[in-house]
């Protein structure tokens, strides 16, 4: 489990910086402040999620790994970016693939400091999110987060399938994936079929 656990997080590692590489490369940013905004992206909630339950130093601070693979994705997305045509389909398909499996990392971390399920989904929704919000902030959007797209939700939801599945004989591996699976499913069909959360804003006559 605990290499199915460090798999996880690479990939996701992969799949935010990208993210962030096709959001900076889309504002026209130079080399480094494509850099920067590729490791805030896929760091950040990491970071955060780090901070909040005391396990320092950071994750990220302690071994190169991280920096490696972030450099890797850097290069690899800048060098191939004339095949990422559609800078729109692709950011979402990263982001998506993201916060699936970041949700599930933040979630774990949660569980191996002994705390409640409810606390778990909460820092494995920060781990998937804060990331991209800071990543949005920093390129002038809006985050997706505060807007009406199934986002937080979809890691919500991933979050309490997974609990779900543990108390199942289902192995807590294949638990695990279902759980980002679902998350990544949930966001997949929201954008798909235009389900959002309700307008809490009365329209003006």
């Amino acid at each position: 489990m605990e290499q199915l656990y460090f798999t996880v997080d690479i990939l996701g590692t992969v799949a935010f910086a990208i993210s962030g590489v096709l959001v900076a490369m889309e504002k026209r940013l130079d080399l480094f402040g494509v850099g920067i905004i590729a490791l805030v992206t896929a760091l950040g909630g990491g970071t955060l999620r780090d901070l909040l339950i005391g396990n320092l130093p950071v994750n990220w601070t302690t071994t190169l790994v991280y920096m490696y693979v972030i450099l890797g994705s850097v290069m690899v997305a800048v060098v191939f970016q004339s095949r990422l045509k559609y800078l729109r389909t692709s950011l979402f398909l990263f982001d998506t693939i993201g916060i699936g499996l970041y949700t599930m990392v933040g979630i774990e971390k949660g569980m191996e400091a002994g705390l409640q399920p409810l606390i778990c989904i909460a820092l494995g929704t920060i781990t998937a999110s804060f990331g991209g919000v800071l990543r949005d902030i920093l390129c002038n959007e809006i985050p997706v987060i505060f807007r009406k797209e199934i986002y937080a939700t979809a890691c919500i939801l991933g979050g309490i399938g997974y609990f779900l599945l543990l108390k199942t004989p289902l192995p807590p591996a294949y638990a695990y994936l279902c759980g980002a699976g679902l998350v990544i499913g949930t966001r997949l069909l929201a954008v798909r079929y235009g389900i959002a959360l309700p307008d809490i804003y009365r329209k003006r006559l």
